[in-house]
């Protein structure tokens, strides 16, 4: 029983640390897509927030650092975004899937130059990551039926996971109960509306995006400090599209979208643990088990659970001609 319960605890605890970055980028897409500007970029600026953040914790022996440079790039990549689709009325999906294809070689490219590794940085000492943090009483209570369980699910996480954790209540609130998030809802909804009570579109598009910059550099931050030990190829692994499905799925909802990424994270710590299993004497293959996530994401998107309404402006150039 106590291995049972221990094993369900590991599942738990992993589903909390492997739904992190997808709770960062599922809330940024909330941000920008509720301002009407559809962000298939998110995957690029958490990929390019890892590179930033391993690079600058070695080059400045700080992880502090590292966590700034990765907001900061990821800002920067956003306002490209931003640019594109806000001032120039671009087609914001291009503009994402090129801020995709950008980071993605240009992370290698840098890597290479700076590291000679293949375009990986080198491994990060504990001392440039950020470390798991012990609750209060962990020891003395983590073989305590329960409350030993608990403490195993909720206890060992980076200060990122639960910073991650809090903003979800702090983007509820901000988005239904303050006039920022409701003008911005509204722009999203009905952005001429907005224009003819003298209240700016763009600005608060803009705005948007760089909220979205900011938590997608968090979730680059966290895959190469403190979930990994440095960046690697690819090592967001499409975890911004699978944000995207789990937005999709919640209705562009901030507590559904929660719901939804530790689902994903769920399928995908359960997958690390049914590594090695067999079912009727035959192995289970790797391959199979690390699907799940991405063959539930395709589930979603196809529509088979519930109808999803997106902003009624979501992607819509806007323009006061119009």
């Amino acid at each position: 029983m106590m291995d049972q319960l221990q094993l369900i605890g590991e599942v738990l605890a992993s589903t909390i640390r492997l739904s992190t970055p997808l709770i960062l980028c599922c809330l940024a897409g909330l941000w920008s897509e509720r301002s009407g500007i559809v962000d298939i970029g998110l995957e690029g600026k958490m990929l390019a927030g890892a590179f930033a953040a391993a690079a600058g914790a070695i080059f400045f022996q700080s992880v502090w650092i590292g966590l700034a440079l990765a907001i900061l790039v990821s800002i920067g990549f956003s306002l490209v975004h931003g640019y594109a689709a806000i001032a120039q009325n671009g087609n914001q999906v291009v503009s994402g899937v090129a801020i995709n294809m950008l980071t993605a070689g240009l992370a290698l490219v840098l890597g290479n130059n700076w590291f000679h590794e293949g375009g990986r940085t080198p491994p990060l000492p504990d001392t440039l990551r950020f470390m798991p943090l012990t609750l209060p009483g962990d020891a003395a209570l983590h073989q305590v039926p329960v409350v030993g369980l608990f403490y195993q699910v909720f206890s060992g996480h980076s200060l990122l996971t639960y910073l991650t954790f809090s903003l979800v209540p702090l983007s509820a609130w901000a988005m239904t109960r303050t006039r920022f998030g409701l003008r911005l809802r509204a722009a999203g909804e009905n952005p001429h509306a907005v224009d003819t009570a003298g209240i700016s579109v763009s600005g608060l598009r803009y705005r948007a995006v760089l909220i979205a910059g900011v938590l997608c550099g968090i979730a680059g931050a966290f895959l190469s400090t403190s979930l990994a030990a440095g960046f690697i190829k690819d090592m967001s692994a499409g975890r911004g599209f699978m944000a995207l499905a789990a937005l999709i799925f919640a209705n562009w909802r901030t507590w559904p979208a929660l719901w939804a990424c530790l689902l994903f994270g769920f399928l995908s710590a359960a997958g690390n643990v049914l590594q090695g299993t067999t079912v009727g004497g035959v192995p289970v293959p790797v391959q199979f088990i690390n699907m799940l996530p991405y063959v539930m994401t395709v589930v979603l998107l196809a529509g088979f659970i519930g109808k999803s309404i997106p902003p009624k402006a979501s992607g819509l150039p806007y323009s006061k001609d119009r």
